[in-house]
């Protein structure tokens, strides 16, 4: 039933109903915006367009949500995460401009799952707190947002693996995020999205909102890791 639902959707549908459904993993966890809307407006819109359009959005998808979890956020842990990234974010949109994003995608896809996976099993590593740990999550989560549009499963690893509680998370994930899609926007190309896809994340920002406090530490963390390994398939989907 709901594999002819999605068949009997339209692409304009199929991309309002990606953005809603991106923004409420976003508001309730923090990020997930454009692990679930990425794939729909790459498809639909091509890579170039739709990369653009997908950072854009997700930084308007952390606004409401930052200006109810702000106070929560780790600032110094979101300024050591922001250096590396915005500092690598011109290098590597740079450098990556005349090569095939194939091998890329797929290699920072294999990366993000096999983290996940490790993480999800109870791992930790004091190495993802040390600095060189810090700027490793900044420059890779810069690489795979120009590459796709997904610059949040590196960094929602290096979440996972801390120790904040589900409001600083969100609120910490909303800072770094926000400014880096900002940022990331401006390097790729500006693509303004239609008052439909703002309506829609509107929507879906309102209810992620409201679910957001009933979440646990547990859920909150396995939200956090099931969009992370969605995100990381996803790149390896799209990029088969």
């Amino acid at each position: 039933m709901s594999d002819q639902l999605l068949a009997g959707l339209s692409s304009g549908d199929l991309v309002l109903l990606a953005v809603l459904v991106g923004a409420f993993a976003q508001a309730t966890t923090g990020m997930g915006f454009s692990l679930v809307a990425a794939p729909v407006l790459i498809a639909v819109r091509g890579p170039a367009e739709g990369v653009a359009l997908v950072v854009l959005l997700a930084a308007c998808s952390s606004v409401l949500p930052l200006l109810r979890e702000g106070r929560h956020a780790q600032r110094r842990d979101a300024l050591r995460l922001l250096v590396p990234t915005l500092a690598a974010t011109p290098v590597i949109a740079w450098a990556l401009a005349p090569l095939d994003h194939t091998w890329l995608a797929i290699a920072g896809g294999i990366g993000v799952v096999i983290g996940v996976a490790m993480l999800a099993s109870g791992w930790r590593s004091a190495w993802l707190r040390r600095p060189v740990g810090t700027i490793a999550t900044g420059i890779t989560s810069a690489g795979l947002n120009v590459v796709g549009g997904v610059g949040g499963p590196p960094v929602g690893l290096y979440a996972a693996n801390s120790t904040w509680t589900p409001a600083q998370t969100r609120g910490t994930l909303h800072t770094f995020l926000i400014v880096q899609n900002l940022v990331t926007a401006v390097v790729v190309g500006l693509v303004l999205p239609s008052w439909q896809m703002l309506a829609a994340l509107g929507v879906g920002t309102v209810v992620g909102l409201v679910v957001a406090p009933r979440l646990s530490v547990g859920a909150a963390r396995t939200g956090i890791l099931c969009v992370s390994a969605v995100g990381g398939m996803a790149l390896l989907l799209s990029a088969a």
